[in-house]
Formats: structure tokens, sequence, C-alpha cells
């Protein structure tokens, strides 16, 4: 195999020696791969950013919902969040306990709610009507609510999920009325809980939150927990220089304040996070082959089989993934010029990465699209009648597995009912 341009992936031993060519060849493509090792240094990394005794990660599971990346998460001590009963489901089977599942759900139907109620999990609301459902549903139980601190983050506006204009969370001025309906169902609030946006590389924002939350904590007594959000940044750039949130300064910033806060409110309140794509991005990445290559005018193109139906951030997000060439034959890449790659979906948007300057791709290579274990598979479909891929892992052994199938004519049509 020719490594054509292979910096990120060498740089963080992703393949650990596993020819990205040869997966290709044995799965198919496109097809997603994740590293266990990594995977797990992130899960560590995470629980040790501050020394404060009682800090829980919840793993953000809408990133990656893979059962066996959930086993390896749950392997680490790290704890779940779920924002469905399909993912309660899959928390579940990946082997978590129920008291290790916080349901923070949106806009729930009553068969929503009382199926996490049923199941035995933390729940969440973040509205009053939501907040007032629950009551008639388990009046006397534990519920937490979700706040709307006031202040947004993120790397596109669609992601950002506090301040103004969001559909999310209570804001601080209806904590009366939240007093009101704890009062009148008996409940007991075990929890309050914030998330300010997606992607943010930047700690100033969070951090002003963390006050803001705190503020909001100090007009309820005898909280369990206080959860942070998440929303930690990776560099969708390295190849560029450009570095992850730097967790280790927020850290020192969390430490101080969760320690000052305990010390005022006179409890050891558990403090958690819920970093999903800080986990998972980095530690998976998508496999796809170059069936075409093409001018149109002076513009060149390189077209894949990765469809936005395998990989949705960059047409949802007009995200940046960075990109990488293997090959198996021994052809050089005399230049490096402006390539527009797209996919195969039946529309002009489909588009992974425009004018992006590479070493000259020709048909048959394999491109690697980088950063892709967060929001990737999870967001993928059957457009155009096409197949969700297949996903692999590479164990800490180096052993390769097979961790969930490729798609079959058979499940396009599954659900489906002809008529008679």
């Amino acid at each position: 195999m020719q490594k054509v341009y292979s910096k990120v992936t060498d740089r963080f031993n992703f393949f650990q020696g596993v020819d990205p060519t040869e997966l290709a060849a044995k799965y198919g493509t496109p097809l997603y791969v994740y590293n266990e090792r990594i995977i797990r240094e992130e899960c560590r990394t995470l629980k040790n950013i501050v020394k404060y005794k009682n800090f829980v990660v919840d793993y953000s599971s809408k990133a990656n919902t893979n059962i066996a990346f959930l086993q390896i998460v749950k392997s680490e001590g790290v704890e779940v969040d779920a924002v469905s009963p399909g993912e309660i489901v899959a928390a579940k089977a990946a082997g978590f306990e129920p008291s290790e599942i916080f349901y923070i759900g949106n806009n729930a139907s009553e068969d929503e709610m009382r199926f996490a109620i049923d199941a035995g999990v933390k729940i969440s609301v973040d509205s009053l009507e939501q907040l007032e459902m629950y009551g008639r549903l388990n009046p006397r139980g534990d519920v937490a609510v979700r706040f709307n601190p006031g202040i947004g983050a993120g790397h596109h506006v669609k992601v950002v999920t506090g301040g103004k204009k969001t559909k999310f969370g209570v804001n601080a001025e209806y904590v009366p009325q939240v007093k009101e309906l704890i009062k009148k169902y008996g409940l007991h609030l075990v929890g309050i809980n914030q998330h300010i946006g997606s992607l943010f590389l930047d700690d100033e924002a969070f951090v002003k939150s963390i006050g803001n939350l705190f503020d909001i904590a100090r007009q309820f007594e005898n909280l369990d927990f206080i959860d942070m959000g998440g929303g930690f940044g990776i560099s969708y750039k390295k190849e560029d220089g450009i570095e992850d949130l730097d967790l280790t300064k927020l850290g020192k910033v969390m430490d101080e304040q969760f320690s000052k806060f305990a010390a005022e409110y006179g409890k050891d309140v558990t403090f958690r996070v819920e970093p999903g794509r800080y986990i998972s991005a980095e530690a998976g990445v998508l496999l796809g082959t170059v069936h075409a290559v093409k001018y149109n005018g002076p513009d060149k193109f390189a077209g894949t089989d990765i469809g936005f139906n395998v990989l949705q951030r960059p047409i949802m997000y007009d995200a940046y993934h960075g990109i990488e060439i293997y090959r198996k034959s021994d052809v050089k890449s005399e230049k490096t010029e402006p390539v527009t790659v797209v996919g195969n979906i039946c529309e002009s948007g489909d588009i992974i990465a425009k004018d992006r300057m590479l070493p000259e791709i020709f048909k048959d290579d394999i491109l690697c699209i980088l950063d892709a274990g967060a929001y990737g598979f999870s967001m993928s479909s059957n457009y155009n009648n096409r197949f969700r891929p297949a996903e692999v892992l590479i164990r800490e052994n180096n052993d390769v597995v097979l961790i969930r199938e490729r798609d079959t004519f058979e499940d396009i049509l599954r659900h489906q009912l002809p008529l008679k």
C-alpha cells in the first residue's frame, strides 16, 4: 500500500499497522473504522480532568450508538446520557444499569416519558409542560430539570442549544413555576442540567454558563447533582495544526468552581459533564473508494461512494473533515491541486470537500475521511435506497472485528408493505 497522504492517522497511529486498503477490500466501502485504544484514551482523559471526587462523565450516546462502542465506554467507568427510548434500549443492551443512564428528553410524548419512567433511569425534563406531564405520570418521583443558562456556543447555528431563540431548557425566570410544580406533585428535584452547544474550542462561554447554572442551583435545596452539559470541541483541521479544546486548562477552572460551590452549598454535590463528540469523533474514520475522476471545465471532481447518506455533517452543517489518500498501485501523485470530493447521491449538495488542496487523486484510490466517529453512522440513512455502511473496530491487540453488518437489499424493503 502507498500512503499518498496520511499525516493525521500516522500521528495518532490510528490503523496500528492494519492496512486500510485491505480493510476496504475485505469489508467493502464505504466503511466506518473505529480504534478501541483511542476510545479508551479519550474516556480516561475526561475522567481525570478534575480532582473533585464526585465527578461523573456521561457519554452522549447520540454521537455514536453502536453497542460495541458503548460497551467499551461502559468498561471505562463512564456513564451514558440518552435522548430517546431507542438510546435507552441500546445503553441497556451494552450493559449499563438504569442508574447509569440519564435520559434527557426533548418534547417527549407521554408514551416516551412513561417508557423512561418504567425503565428506571434518571430523567430530565426541559419545559414546564414536560415537568407537569412527568408529575402526572410519576407523582413523588425523582426528576431533573434542564435550564437554559442564557448562553450559547457551538460551531454552527444549528447546534447552539443555549441562549436566546433556542428550543431547549427552562429559562431562569421560571424557577418559581418549577418550584410550584415540584410541590404540586410531591416531586424530588434531584438535579439540574444544561447544554449550551456543540463543538466549541474556546471555553469562555462554557465557563460563564457554569456560573449562571450555579446561580440557578442556589435557588434549590439538597440537589444530588448538577450537569454542566458538554460540547467539548475537537479539531477537525489537525493537518493545519489546530488543536482540540484545552481540557487541562478547562479542568483547573472547573475544579476550582466545583470545590467552591460545594463548600458554599454545604454538600458534596456530584458534578457531571456530557462529552459525546470528544470521546467518539477522533476514534473513527470513514473509508471510501474513488470510482470516477473527471473535469467540468477547469474544475476537477473525485467521485466516491461516500454520499451524504453515509456522512451528513458536510451538507447539514457545512462541516469540514480532513481527507487522507491511500493507494494500492505504485502510481505517484506528481502534484497538489484543488479538487472537489463528491459522493454518489443524486443531489448537487452531495459534497464532502470543495476545492480542497490535495495530492493528485486517481480512480480506485481509497479516501479516508477523518474524525468521523461522532455523528457519522448515527446520522446515516438509506436515502436513494442506498445501504448504510458496515462498521469495524480495531482492537487494542490489532485484531479487526465487524461490529455492524452492511445493509442488504432485504433491509431496504424490510418494513415496506406492498399493495395487494
